[in-house]
């Protein structure tokens, strides 16, 4: 059917308008005016510094204090792989979950470290007036910072260059895995239920922060409220987004659509499949690729996701709108005009060149080609000068920091490099052909198998003492059959590499020419791109069409089950079969409680974990995921279906108290 104008115009109008719940708001920086007119709430320094000192950064997520003694609650899929690292062949927590009964038994994990921001200061100022390079300005202010405090300093530059700022963190270094669900009901549906609604996910895990070898004291923490959230509830959520593209031109998006996204999305389908294949040849192969499939079918679903977004025709019309506007703007100041009128086109012209070689950039990618590539380039630069080598090879604290990476480089499993190399050397060869010179070189004149074979028999660096000696000692006159097949391919992916930096190079600089631009047009009207800074977004709980309907609010414990028994536990690899634990407590629990929930807020990868909070400040749901229209969250927000889910507080307590015979966490959380 042809649409009118009038729909078209309506359309962007949603997208764009003032009043959508869309932003990933700065804490010094909140749109106050839209969400008293909305909602009647505008919340104070005090609620802001209250979330702020209860809410941690995790590594990739979010969590937060919800105890006096400093229990952490996150998602399962944050803690995933801290779980799978206290995990062994005797003791696999994350199939079988895990619940320590009192604090002796907590266990620690090591290398997991938490991060709660103290204090945030604005230095744009001292960044401007500072001579030289703005970045090592900042990178100066931030190491001035952390030596006066004692604190973690980190330099947060938001709309590309604008504003600058020093974020400064407490660290927390002992903490300790406390309690989590298994896997079969944190995913549940697994990845045909991922980015889907309704869900019945029960995707969160508790951690306690210790200091001086007892439990922390947090200066805040938050409470929850037990009964969850109603329909049209005002939620807000607490978190860290970590990267967003919202800011970047129409030329970049297509980019993306074209050429960039598609190139990845086939590689990642094959190494999935190749970790699919490894992972069917025993349990403990399954154990072992168990995280790393996990992000793999993620960041799978949402790159075709996301590429289907950037094919919404008025999403992308907004978009256009939206560029053209700032252009017209800058059309009408001369002085804008004369620094940044041609940035759109130099940054189309760059994205061009990325475009053109999508393919063998994603087809020399993979740990084994880019460990050895990062071993002839170390040699390569050595051999030069100082003064002539390239940005991280100059000082002798650079190239120890080098040979460091490279000697102490994890392959994850030798059976499954060799699986996933194999499917990354056919579709080289699918998708290039057999007279590209990078497969010529890859190849060497054998089919994909055979040079797979003659790889894998030959190498002796997949041991670690050996990939240790070669970062110590270079591998000059190596005959190493990888060092070799290095060679071979080293001027590919050099030049690939010089086009990497050339074009970023040139999108860094046009685009923090438009990023000002914008700025003095627009001022702080608009949220800066997410920087995996804290960041606060509002919305409701509220419905949106889908499959012909409207999608549900909320899901319950009833539907959980219901849906466990119309799959059956063998169906699709068990990927809706509960685990016994749930099976037996099916006739305690009130099939009516609430399980999770759908909101408007405005979430990207990083807010997993985050509070979703009242007007109150009290936990009424954990942040886990989007809906699948909400993938191209990435470029832009679409009021009409973007939808957060997450898992629903009372659903966390009917299962503590009632699942896991852990009263006494439920007892914690609920505790003032």
């Amino acid at each position: 059917m042809k649409r009118s104008a009038l729909g078209i115009a309506f359309t962007l109008v949603a997208l764009t308008g003032l009043h959508a719940d869309e932003g990933m708001w700065t804490f010094d920086n909140l749109p106050a005016a839209r969400m008293k007119a909305k909602y009647d709430f505008t919340p104070d320094a005090a609620w802001l510094d209250h979330v702020r000192l209860a809410t941690v950064r995790f590594p990739g997520g979010t969590g937060s204090f919800i105890s006096g003694d400093g229990l952490v609650l996150t998602n399962h899929h944050v803690g995933h792989g801290w779980i799978e690292r206290v995990s062994d062949a005797a003791h696999d927590y994350v199939k079988n979950g895990f619940v320590a009964k009192d604090r002796q038994a907590e266990i620690k994990v090591p290398g997991l470290e938490l991060a709660t921001l103290m204090a945030m200061e604005n230095v744009t100022a001292q960044v401007a007036k500072a001579a030289g390079d703005p970045r090592e300005a900042l990178a100066r202010l931030a190491r001035e910072s952390g030596a006066r405090t004692g604190l973690r300093c980190e330099p947060v530059s938001l709309y590309q260059g604008g504003e600058s700022w020093l974020y400064s963190y407490k660290i927390h270094k002992d903490v300790r895995l406390v309690m989590a669900p298994e896997y079969a009901i944190a995913a549940f549906g697994m990845d045909w239920d991922n980015f889907s609604f309704p869900r019945h996910d029960l995707d969160f895990s508790l951690f306690r922060v210790y200091e001086d070898g007892k439990p922390y004291v947090p200066p805040h923490h938050l409470a929850f409220a037990p009964s969850g959230p109603k329909y049209g509830d005002l939620t807000l959520v607490v978190g860290h987004p970590g990267h967003t593209s919202r800011l970047e031109t129409l030329a970049q998006m297509e980019a993306y659509r074209d050429a960039l996204n598609p190139a990845r999305i086939r590689t990642l389908d094959r190494t999935r499949k190749a970790l699919h294949a490894f992972a069917a040849r025993g349990a403990e192969n399954a154990r072992i690729v168990s995280g790393t499939l996990m992000g793999l079918e993620n960041s799978y679903k949402v790159f075709v996701n996301e590429t289907l977004g950037l094919k919404d025709k008025d999403a992308m019309a907004a978009v256009a709108a939206a560029e053209k506007e700032l252009r017209e703007a800058v059309a009408k100041d001369p002085a804008l005009q004369a620094s940044t009128g041609r940035s759109w086109d130099l940054v189309a012209e760059a994205m061009a060149r990325r475009s053109a070689v999508a393919r063998e950039s994603a087809a020399s990618g993979g740990s084994l080609l880019g460990y050895v590539h990062g071993l002839l380039r170390l040699e390569e630069q050595l051999a030069l000068p100082a003064a002539q080598r390239g940005a991280g090879y100059r000082t002798d604290k650079e190239l120890e920091a080098r040979r460091a990476a490279l000697g102490g480089r994890r392959l994850t499993n030798p059976g499954l490099e060799r699986e996933t190399f194999l499917a990354a050397a056919k579709g080289a060869l699918e998708d290039l052909g057999p007279d590209h010179p990078f497969v010529k070189a890859l190849l060497d004149g054998r089919s994909p198998e055979a040079a797979t074979q003659a790889l894998f028999d030959g190498t002796r660096l997949l041991d670690p003492a050996a990939r240790a000696k070669a970062a110590e000692a270079g591998v000059k006159g190596s005959t190493d059959p990888l060092v070799v097949l290095g060679r071979r391919l080293f001027g590919i992916q050099e030049s690939l590499r010089k086009v990497r930096e050339e074009t970023e190079a040139v999108i860094a600089e046009q685009g923090a020419r438009i990023a000002r631009a914008r700025f003095q047009v627009k001022g702080r009207s608009v949220y800066p791109d997410a920087t995996f800074t804290l960041r606060l977004s509002y919305g409701a709980v509220e419905t949106y069409p889908a499959n012909g309907t409207l999608a549900q609010p909320f899901t319950t414990f009833g539907g959980l089950y219901d849906r466990a028994d119309a799959w059956g536990p063998d169906a699709e690899n068990h990927s809706w079969e509960l685990p016994e634990r749930w099976v037996k407590a099916r006739g305690k629990l009130d099939m009516s409680t609430h399980f999770d929930f759908i909101t408007t807020n405005d979430i990207i990868g990083g807010n997993s974990g985050s509070p979703m909070v009242d007007r109150q400040g009290r936990v009424v749901g954990l942040v886990f995921d989007g809906n699948i229209e909400s993938n191209a969250g990435r470029f832009f927000f679409d009021p009409r279906v973007n939808r957060a889910v997450s898992v629903d507080a009372s659903a966390i307590l009917e299962a503590l108290s009632k699942v896991y015979d852990a009263n006494h966490l439920a007892t914690e959380i609920k505790s003032k």
